[in-house]
């Protein structure tokens, strides 16, 4: 199974991406979300995801320096 981790600074579209993908037919499992990069970069180092599903344009560190 992949480790996924998802990052959007808009917290209704962080959870309706979280709710809406089927991550056992994926052949994944949800370690993480975090609303902004700073957050999502210490989740990184501490879950170490095979993937992350990032925003582009939020706080902190943006998704191109992630």
């Amino acid at each position: 199974m992949f480790k996924i981790l998802v990052v959007e600074d808009n917290p209704l579209i962080l959870e309706g991406i979280c709710k809406m993908i089927d991550w056992d037919r994926c052949d994944g499992v949800l370690v993480g979300k975090a609303q902004d990069g700073d957050e999502a970069l210490q989740l990184i180092t501490d879950k170490l995801p095979d993937l992350v599903i990032t925003d582009i344009r939020m706080p902190g560190k943006d998704g191109i320096y992630l």
